[in-house]
């Protein structure tokens, strides 16, 4: 098996770079996985255990430089990633606590996700609500004048989803019209 090099961690992060928007953080962990991947399958040729050790370290500061000179060339932008990671989930029905959520564990820092969720082009997270509502076919959106047991349900959905309960019980309670004008509006 050959060694993994520089250049083949180098090679490895550009390709994952060319296929996906990714932050420093998410960088280091694919080159990571391949890293420990190697390993394991020079652990299985039976290779010493010693050396294989010493050739991950001293790989995993390889990657770590790498993905750092990325970042000073503009390769990686983690503030770029986390404002068109938050528009989209927030886009698609996601509260702003699912989204910054989703961006902690994409490696995003916790200022730099909320700076990217209090943008003014950003939906909103009433306006996510109704997103969500439209998605689900409630709310506004739903076909018929809901039971009590339903809206409570829908309720529960909404908070499921990370919504405050003021902001679910006002997406429910907007009339259908005014629902659609709304996220007609944000595109």
């Amino acid at each position: 098996m050959p060694k993994i090099t520089e250049t083949a961690l180098r090679e490895a992060a550009l390709a994952h770079l060319a296929r996906f928007a990714t932050t420093e953080a998410g960088l280091r962990r694919v080159l990571g996985n391949r890293i420990r991947r190697w390993a394991r399958e020079a652990a299985a040729e039976g290779q010493d255990a010693e050396a294989i050790a010493a050739a991950a370290a001293t790989a995993q500061a390889q990657a770590a430089a790498i993905a750092a000179r990325l970042v000073q060339v503009g390769a990686v932008d983690d503030t770029l990633f986390a404002q068109a990671r938050a528009r989209r989930l927030q886009g698609s029905g996601r509260s702003a606590r699912a989204a910054l959520a989703h961006l902690a564990a994409k490696g995003v820092a916790r200022e730099t996700a909320r700076a990217a969720l209090a943008q003014e082009d950003m939906p909103g997270e009433f306006a996510a609500a109704l997103i969500l509502c439209r998605k689900r076919r409630f709310g506004p959106f739903a076909a018929a004048t809901p039971e009590p047991e339903t809206r409570r349900k829908w309720l529960a959905s909404l908070a499921r989803a990370g919504f405050s309960g003021e902001v679910a019980r006002r997406a429910l309670a907007t009339p259908r019209a005014e629902a659609e004008t709304l996220l007609a509006a944000r595109r």
